[in-house]
């Protein structure tokens, strides 16, 4: 960071500065070590926001780091297998979300992977355990047959063209089993995906009928699986398999106000399919609706969203014909954004809260699959969404048991890294309210109030006079970090 003058209004620039950048990072991403935000402190929060934006200008070299010294470990039984063992990919995603130089690129897949909610145990249950992991994790550049797991695919278009991703999602293997669309068949249409294209990927309740619903079963009969060579599934448009007949809407498919997609031969069929997408898209319903799910993940989910802020983005997302890029940048650039009102008004998910813990902890000698129990406990298993409809949010995280859950978690974490936090505060050792403030800054958490902190100088004020050498260290950096981390006010992002 630059150095500023001993002025104390430079000084309060400077901590705001600092915490607008924290606040950016706590939700473009995962939270940030101080050398990061230091980084961003220096561009600014503009110029840092499209420093996020356009996160294809950074490689992608993330997975390389894993198993070297200098990060968080995994452990696995065997060769660490993120393309056919579900546990290790579990593993990956946590490290990527840790050491990632792409964290807006991981907060969105995280987004979308809740979005279009898909459960592995479904997927391993009808393929098998590998091939659930497969469908579900694997990098063309690692499979054999080049597969694109549904998390690659969220992560390619993470801030990609939402038209273009909803149709990949209906080709998608994983999707195609857990929403039965490998089913769906003429005569026997299978109402699953279209049910939840239009109810959860795009326009929401109360915008459709029932009607609709059969009709758009209709729209994609046909789009199946299939393996050649007993190599691989892949998405398979099955012509013979295509209901040729017209379908009629109760909302328009066509810019000209059309309701009905034509009948068309089996082998110009497919077409029906990218009709009806193209048309959920464009629905007027839908704009809004994504904006009101962004807003809630990234801005606050506490309080109604701006109403007005809500129909630029979604103007946004119309006029730019579905690209996510340019909605994301009017987000994060919005005074809603950076209002200070809007810090810390979002409960973090479990994936968030283990990531950023561990980033703001430490990790020398930590192992992600160590998370992956409490994660699940905490309620979010990776790759494993409870149903269709995603996690239950907001409040709902914090059972008493999920919470106990935290707590324990921050205690394994800190009690791991005591030795490392003991060396990090030796030059906060002179009082115990210099070691509180230097914890309570790295750690970032909700402002405490005057009796919970005056709680933290008690807890470091025990146990005798205070003298700041190594032991006490040892013993009460990592007390506190536990405490802080395990608190209430560290579980609001």
């Amino acid at each position: 960071m630059q150095q500023t003058r001993n002025d104390p209004l430079d000084r309060e620039r400077v901590r705001h500065g600092e915490h607008v950048i924290e606040h950016l990072m706590r939700r473009a991403g995962f939270g940030a070590g101080q050398d990061e935000i230091d980084d961003y402190m220096e561009l600014g929060l503009t110029a840092a926001v499209r420093q996020l934006l356009d996160y294809e200008t950074v490689p992608d070299d993330v997975d390389g780091l894993i198993g070297k010294p200098g990060y968080v470990a995994t452990t696995s039984t065997g060769a660490f297998a993120p393309r056919t063992v579900i546990n290790d990919s579990r593993q990956r995603w946590l490290f990527r979300m840790i050491h990632s130089r792409r964290p807006l690129q991981e907060k969105m897949t995280l987004f979308w992977h809740n979005h279009f909610a898909t459960a592995y145990s479904k997927i391993s249950g009808a393929l098998g355990a590998e091939e659930g992991a497969r469908y579900m994790a694997a990098k063309p550049s690692e499979d054999p047959n080049q597969v694109k797991g549904q998390i690659e695919l969220f992560r390619e278009y993470a801030l990609g063209n939402f038209r273009d991703l909803l149709v990949e999602v209906a080709k998608d293997a994983a999707m195609l089993v857990w929403l039965d669309g490998r089913t769906n068949v003429k005569g026997k249409p299978q109402e699953n995906f279209a049910r939840e294209l239009m109810e959860l990927f795009t326009m929401g309740v109360d915008t459709f009928a029932e009607t609709d619903v059969y009709a758009g079963a209709r729209v994609f009969t046909g789009w199946n699986l299939a393996r050649p060579q007993n190599a691989y599934y892949t998405f398979s448009y099955v012509a013979g398999q295509h209901d040729t007949t017209a379908k009629e809407f109760t909302f328009p498919i066509y810019s000209n106000g059309s309701k009905v997609i034509p009948a068309r031969s089996q082998d110009s069929g497919m077409q029906d399919g990218l009709d009806l997408i193209t048309a959920v898209a464009a629905h007027p319903a839908t704009g809004p609706r994504l904006a009101r799910k962004l807003y809630q993940f990234f801005i606050s989910e506490v309080s109604s969203p701006d109403e007005g802020l809500i129909a630029d983005l979604a103007n946004t997302y119309y006029g730019s014909k579905f690209e996510m890029k340019p909605v994301m940048e009017k987000l994060l650039l919005s005074r809603q954004f950076t209002a200070a009102d809007n810090r810390y008004t979002r409960y973090s998910w479990p994936a968030e809260f283990v990531a950023r813990s561990i980033k703001e902890v430490g990790w020398s000698g930590f192992s992600v699959n160590n998370a992956l129990g409490p994660m699940s406990n905490m309620g979010q298993q990776l790759f494993e969404p409870p149903d269709v409809a995603g996690w239950d949010l907001g409040t709902n995280w914090f059972s008493s048991g999920a919470m106990l859950t935290r707590m324990n978690f921050a205690s394994q974490l800190a009690t791991n890294q005591r030795v490392a936090l003991r060396d990090l505060t030796r030059g906060a050792r002179q009082s115990p309210e210099s070691l509180v403030s230097f914890m309570l800054d790295r750690l970032t958490a909700a402002p405490f109030a005057r009796e919970p902190y005056q709680a933290l100088i008690d807890y470091v004020r025990a146990g005798g006079t205070w003298t700041g050498s190594d032991a006490q260290l040892l013993t009460k950096a990592a007390g506190l970090a536990h405490l802080i981390v395990g608190s209430g006010d560290y579980q609001l992002i």
